[in-house]
């Protein structure tokens, strides 16, 4: 699960930028009144980059404190 998440986490660093850099070049080539509006979706899938970053920080917490949980019941 941990390959998936990480796959997952770059995907949405990889779709925001790509966006962003899109957009920008079609404002410039078409104008930025037309194109503007496009940006919130780059920015959107960066959020999401840092929102995955950070459940899968607090998952990896968990997940190391049930194993010292379980080393303890042992």
């Amino acid at each position: 699960m941990g390959t998936y998440n990480k796959v997952m986490q770059m995907f949405w660093l990889v779709v925001g930028v790509v966006t962003i850099i899109a957009v920008t070049f079609l404002g410039f080539r078409d104008g930025f009144e037309r194109w503007s509006s496009y940006y919130i979706f780059g920015f959107f899938a960066i959020l999401l980059y840092f929102v995955r970053r950070y459940m899968m920080k607090r998952m990896e917490k968990h997940q190391q404190f049930l194993n010292e949980k379980n080393k303890g019941k042992r």
